[in-house]
């Protein structure tokens, strides 16, 4: 198996697009690319993906910073992953009312949900601003000197458009490692409400044990609308007087399916690819990041589970933490897996070799890319690199405690009258329903241990000789010291210039856990300044010695387009299938008794288990399709993207990619790679026989 997959590989590797691979950006899609989608069954005018009110793009939403979503109706409903709602399905649930565990249905608009700190984003335009940033002699400036430039532009861009419409703001972001900046324009709306979910054992199905892998039968959706000020139906904050927003286009909903082979394609935000990145950053990812965050990862959530499973209020306290943290600790595992199997390390090698002789012979950018320098960076760069992974994952962010430590040291408002320092003061929200006392103490302690175990010794904070003096290596006697001395978890005002404020234990460890990172970042900033120059003078050769092909710019959570064909894979000479039955599902049910994972409600059986499924048959397959695979290229930040047909019709949201190809996000593999899709029909099956959400379906109007 592994030699076959390192051959596929190395047939493969190529840092140039191949079909089907490519984060293509709308507003300046490569004709050749779009001509390929054309070739392969796209029907929508090229002017019809970006340009004018009635553009595809406009109906694709980004969903909170963190997802996307997709608009299906006048009224504003979104479409987006169940993962991506999780933290508002959450945040309403009460143990009286678990809309995780029962779902959820607003029956009318006055019982939708508001959600603080929730928001979707429409891209209004994009364009190129690399000249006016290198006019100003951008490329010579030091790493401060450029953050200020492109801050300046970007208040600027954003005051031009703010003269067209007060709610647009501007970004601009950089592309290909920073050889080129675009600035993009977004319309954000904060007014966004739940409106529909499904219990969590369908948005769920399948949990920790099928996550990343195929086959797959999760009902991975939840629904949200978006409000808007009833008299300009533009963005507005919370209110009970606004009204449903009226987009400018929203998707059609299909129900004819689709078959092997048949066109697909993805719109949406992905988050972060490294496909440019040399084999010296490959190693340190795998080594230095990916096996740091697995192990770490794994001694926490062994005790959350633990504490989650023993109580009903925890867990709900704690599923959405949970579920993002075993999603990339799965993820890293998954990755590094194959790194290794496929052998990707050696060949970023050979095509750095072949890089080399090609700048010997041309002479392109000589005296600037090194590899020599390169590599000496990145060895110079790595226990530091790899310390603070693990500072970042045992200490800085495990647990409550430390995030208010830090927090108080850069990240939380001060309050009071700015010329009385002495009544100044921090005050954190009362967040005492989010947080669970006996599981917080005990992953603190846990994770400070392992810091210790997994680091050398001068990179400890200065509090672990406190922890070996007074309280002689007692991890847990500390942490409930702590907690009982400390101000800090007891939702009090903090006058920071107080009498015996820098006495508190609390103030005392988020000090010593600030000096370190500093320590960490003062020994890494060195090489990582050259790294990043390294590697953009990298990226910028592949572009040049590959100028005859159309290249895509790593991902960076700006909108891009993806497009493939529906189907499966093989590998090691068994066929995937390339779409999942309700049958299927129903087997994996008869194990919930070994398998946690897969536990449904009786209901859910006996929806699945039906001998007819109506308008939502697949003509194909004779029965309901619930998941299904193309081979569109996708990362996180995907999830909750809309998957097209060749009419620009709605067939299903993506939701994940395969095991076997985790490798993506540095080497796109044209035969194993596939994202993993929820089909529509299934979730307006869920949305018509379970919820009876008549109001919803009548309004999509799936076709």
């Amino acid at each position: 198996m592994k030699k076959l997959l390192i051959l596929i590989a190395v047939c493969a590797l190529s840092m140039g697009a191949k079909a089907d691979e490519g984060m293509w950006t709308l507003y300046n899609l490569p004709p050749a690319v779009y001509e390929q989608m054309v070739a392969e069954g796209f029907q929508v005018p090229y002017n019809d993906l970006y340009n004018g009110d009635r553009a595809i793009k406009n109906a694709v939403v980004n969903f909170s910073g963190y997802c996307t979503g997709v608009v299906v109706s006048p009224n504003g409903l979104v479409f987006t992953n169940h993962h991506c709602g999780f933290e508002s399905i959450r945040s309403h649930s009460t143990v009286e009312h678990d809309y995780m565990l029962n779902g959820f249905y607003a029956k009318t608009y006055e019982e939708e949900l508001p959600n603080e700190d929730m928001f979707v984003s429409f891209m209004v335009d994009q364009v190129e601003v690399t000249q006016r940033l290198f006019a100003n002699g951008f490329e010579e400036m030091e790493d401060f000197e450029k953050e200020l430039l492109i801050d300046s532009l970007t208040k600027a861009l954003t005051d031009s458009v703010k003269a067209i419409d007060s709610t647009y703001h501007v970004s601009v972001d950089a592309f290909f490692e920073g050889n080129k900046y675009y600035a993009t324009t977004y319309q954000d709306f904060t007014d966004l409400r739940l409106v529909f979910t499904i219990p969590k054992s369908m948005g769920k199905f399948g949990g920790d044990t099928d996550n990343w892998m195929w086959p797959r039968q999760t009902c991975d959706f939840s629904v949200f609308r978006i409000y808007a000020d009833p008299k300009t139906n533009g963005p507005a904050p919370y209110s009970k007087d606004n009204v449903p927003y009226h987009p400018k286009y929203w998707s059609p909903v299909s129900l004819q399916g689709y078959k092997d082979g048949d066109f697909a394609m993805t719109i949406g935000y992905p988050g972060s690819t490294s496909r440019y990145m040399s084999s010296y950053g490959i190693q340190e990812m795998r080594d230095g990041e990916n096996s740091v965050r697995a192990q770490a990862r794994g001694v926490k959530q062994e005790i959350m589970r633990r504490h989650m499973d023993a109580s009903e209020a925890v867990r709900i306290k704690y599923d959405s933490k949970y579920a993002q943290s075993s999603n990339y600790w799965k993820n890293s595992i998954g990755m590094n897996k194959c790194i290794d199997s496929i052998g990707i390390v050696s060949q970023k090698q050979q095509f750095e070799e072949r890089l080399r002789a090609w700048q010997d012979r041309t002479g392109y950018l000589k005296g600037k890319l090194d590899f020599d320098v390169m590599r000496r960076a990145y060895q110079q760069r790595f226990n530091g690199y790899r310390a603070f992974y693990y500072l970042w994952e045992c200490i800085s962010t495990a647990t409550e405690f430390a995030t208010r430590a830090r927090k108080i040291y850069g990240g939380i408002e001060v309050k009071g009258p700015e010329d009385d320092p002495d009544k100044q003061y921090y005050e954190f929200e009362d967040n005492s329903s989010e947080w669970d006392e006996a599981l917080e103490k005990e992953v603190m302690a846990a994770m400070l241990k392992n810091y210790e175990e997994h680091v050398d010794s001068h990179y400890l904070p200065a509090f672990y000789q406190t922890i070996k003096n007074d309280f002689k290596g007692d991890y847990t006697a500390y942490v409930d010291y702590l907690f009982k001395n400390s101000f800090l978890m007891k939702g009090k005002k903090i006058y920071f210039n107080k009498k015996g404020y820098e006495d508190d234990p609390g103030v005392k460890f988020g000090n010593d856990l600030f000096e370190t990172i500093y320590t960490i970042r003062g020994e890494i900033s060195r090489p990582m300044s050259i790294i990043e120059e390294q590697e953009r003078y990298l990226c910028a050769a592949v572009l040049a010695m590959e100028q005859d092909q159309p290249h895509y710019s790593d991902a960076n959570f700006t909108m891009r387009l993806s497009y493939g064909q529906v189907g499966g894979y093989t590998l090691n000479g068994s066929p995937s299938g390339y779409y999942t039955t309700p049958q299927s599902m129903v087997a994996k049910m008869r194990h919930d008794d070994t398998t946690h994972d897969y536990f449904a409600e009786p209901i859910m059986r006996e929806l699945l288990s039906a001998t007819s499924y109506g308008q939502y048959t697949d003509r194909v397959s004779g029965t309901m399709n619930l998941c299904f695979l193309t081979n569109n290229d996708i990362t996180g930040g995907n999830s909750g993207s809309p998957m097209f047909d060749g009419k620009g019709r709605l067939i299903g949201l993506a939701f994940d990619g395969n095991w076997d190809s985790l490798s993506s996000d540095i080497h796109f593999d044209t035969q194993l790679a596939r994202c993993i899709g929820v089909d529509i029909r299934y979730v307006l099956f869920m949305m018509d026989r379970w919820g009876h959400a008549d109001r919803l379906l009548q309004e999509i109007n799936a076709q």
